[in-house]
């Protein structure tokens, strides 16, 4: 017996330990990311570009033709990216926000970190939601994939600046690409500004492809280039005014140009070919599960993206989406959907227009005269657009109108595919359980500092399914569903009486006549937001009595410091669309606080901004 157990002692001491896992087995990942900028590149067809560097990225590797960002600016697009979540499910959709990340869900660097990877961001993040502790190993201006560990495998991202809107409009600037040349789009006027703000566009654009293949020169120098995969990609759309901000495919649709080594070709999509391109349809929810499966880790089941690449590849999916929310401190809601050939738009809030006065926007030269033109009547009809109210639906085929300019949602040899995207877009707000239809400050109040996602997702405090039937209802703008608006009034979910008083709003003297009493009682309604939109409804469409009646209700509203920043800049918002008809606000609102100490500093702007245009300070 003692020699037996002397000879199994002796064996264990012989047998080495299992090595660690060897680094080599996995892919370093590179991404190189750019802000503001579509698939203007010559990799893309587009032959007035000048991006040798990324084209030639393209050569070696593959393109996507059909990338969405899901939002049409930064800030929510890239919180869709980090959380493999959609914004709109996460109360995160707003331009911009800061809300709490779901209960028990990690943004993806840190499950790519726990697998081992150093992981770097260098170095915008501009996240909508809190980070749920220590996300990236280094996120600076000096984070790189040289810090990492000795044989360890990095993902690494690194941000131009070059080619954001703010680059579009500085002055001076010394020309590249020659405004003569340029190509004005339909809904653009064709003048001398618009053709030098274009053509800057593609200057700035030149620009970010030099600093990819700065990038890509320092790979190669390290000697990783044949051991990393890359991606190249945009932020969102253009940032010309008519592409940012709008969830159509000119403001969502972004290159994505993706390389991988001989060494990891086993990981890329099935019809990955050199110098190729892919039809699937791809977005950025897709871009977390995608990159996990490409380090070998399974995507939690909870993201609502499909991997595209990698062990854990999915099958292709027959849409993507696109949202819009607030954008800075301008409300609106829209929701979007392409099969890759016809883009649906739903417009949620069509009473506002397309062209909602935003501070940082009107910088451009384009967007001045633009307005300008508009002004003075001297726009055609696609060009005039931007400046009027929404349609409730818009359906545009790209490949007859790649501007999206001839809206297709009343043609009645389109009504199937009309039919089949406004379903798609319906199923996939009921699956994600898109929190943005409830009000912004409609979901403070409900969470009360708990993840916004977390309360959506339970049907008990947010019937999502009737909230959603009163908003088309209301937006619909439908004369015969007035009598179902005015039942929504005395709805026992606020959610649901908010929508009846935007429907009203949406319509006129008369619709507001039929539900006068019910509008009146709404004005003391415990949630704010259903305040505020019974309010305006009657102050838009009703009586001197009702508009003095509407008014005191928008400037109890309206202070920051006693209300918070949600419900003042929904209150403000009223105020500031009622236009003349508000002027006795002016004098008393001159004299409130703009400052909610609990909010985060990314809304520092907004409220005074908003004031500012209401008092025709900016």
């Amino acid at each position: 017996m003692k020699t037996l157990l002397l000879f199994l002692l002796l064996l264990c001491v012989a047998i080495p330990p299992a090595p660690a896992a060897d680094a080599s087995a996995r892919p370093h990942i590179l991404w190189i990311s750019s802000e503001d900028h579509g698939p203007h590149m010559g990799c893309y067809g587009d032959s007035y570009a000048t991006t040798p560097n990324v084209d030639k990225l393209a050569g070696r590797g593959m393109i996507f033709q059909h990338c969405w960002s899901c939002a049409p600016v930064c800030a929510p697009a890239r919180t869709t990216i980090i959380s493999g979540l959609y914004a709109s499910s996460t109360g995160s959709e707003h331009m911009r926000s800061l809300v709490a990340s779901p209960s028990g869900k990690k943004m993806f660097p840190q499950l790519l970190r726990e697998a081992g990877y150093y992981c770097t961001n260098n170095a915008k993040e501009d996240y909508n939601l809190l980070k749920p502790g220590q996300v990236w190993d280094d996120s600076s201006g000096k984070a790189h994939w040289r810090k990492r560990a000795d044989g360890q495998p990095f993902f690494a991202v690194f941000n131009s600046l070059k080619s954001h809107e703010s680059q579009i409009r500085k002055r001076p600037h010394q020309p590249v690409h020659d405004p003569a040349k340029v190509r004005v789009p339909a809904y653009h006027p064709d003048t001398p500004e618009v053709r030098q703000d274009w053509a800057q566009y593609y200057d700035q654009v030149t620009e970010a492809d030099a600093d990819a293949g700065r990038l890509l020169e320092q790979l190669a120098k390290d000697g990783l280039a044949e051991d990393t995969i890359v991606f190249y990609w945009a932020d969102h759309g253009s940032g010309m005014p008519g592409n940012k901000r709008w969830p159509l495919n000119r403001g969502l649709q972004v290159p994505l140009v993706v390389y991988f080594p001989e060494k990891w070709k086993h990981l890329a999509p099935p019809d990955y070919k050199v110098g190729g391109q892919s039809d699937r349809l791809v977005s950025f929810v897709d871009f977390a599960p995608t990159v996990l499966s490409l380090a070998g880790i399974e995507p939690p089941s909870w993201m609502q993206g499909h991997a595209f690449a990698g062990k854990f590849i999915t099958p292709p999916q027959p849409f993507v989406y696109g949202f819009r929310g607030r954008m800075d401190n301008r409300q609106d809601l829209i929701r979007s959907v392409t099969d890759g050939r016809y883009v649906y738009v739903r417009n949620y809030l069509p009473q506002l227009i397309y062209g909602q006065h935003i501070p940082y926007q009107w910088q451009t030269p384009t967007t001045r005269v633009w307005q300008r033109l508009f002004d003075e009547g001297k726009l055609n009809d696609a060009q005039s657009a931007y400046w009027k109210t929404k349609p409730p639906e818009e359906l545009y085929d790209l490949q007859t109108d790649r501007d999206e300019v001839r809206n297709l949602a009343a043609s009645p040899s389109h009504h199937a595919i009309l039919e089949k995207l406004a379903s798609a877009n319906r199923e996939h707000l009921l699956k994600i359980r898109d929190a943005g239809f409830l009000a912004e400050p409609e979901q403070h109040r409900r969470s009360n500092g708990t993840p916004i996602y977390d309360l959506a997702q339970d049907a008990g405090k947010y019937p999502l399914e009737i909230i959603l039937a009163m908003a088309e209802a209301a937006s619909s703008l439908k004369a015969e569903v007035v009598s179902q608006l005015r039942d929504g009034l005395g709805h026992s979910d606020s959610g649901v009486r908010f929508w009846a008083a935007e429907g009203f709003l949406m319509r006129d003297a008369a619709a507001v006549q039929s539900a006068h009493e019910e509008l009146r009682t709404a004005l003391r309604d415990e949630s704010p937001s259903v305040r505020i939109a019974a309010a305006q409804a009657l102050a838009t469409h009703g009586d001197d009595a009702d508009l003095h009646a509407a008014l005191p209700v928008l400037m109890e509203l309206a202070p920051t410091d006693k209300n918070g920043i949600y419900v003042s800049m929904l209150a403000l918002s009223a105020i500031d669309l009622l236009g003349e008809k508000a002027a006795s606000l002016r004098e008393p609102l001159a004299k409130i606080s703009t400052v909610d100490p609990k909010a985060s500093d990314r809304f520092a702007k907004g409220v005074p901004e908003l004031l500012g245009h209401i008092l025709k300070k900016d």
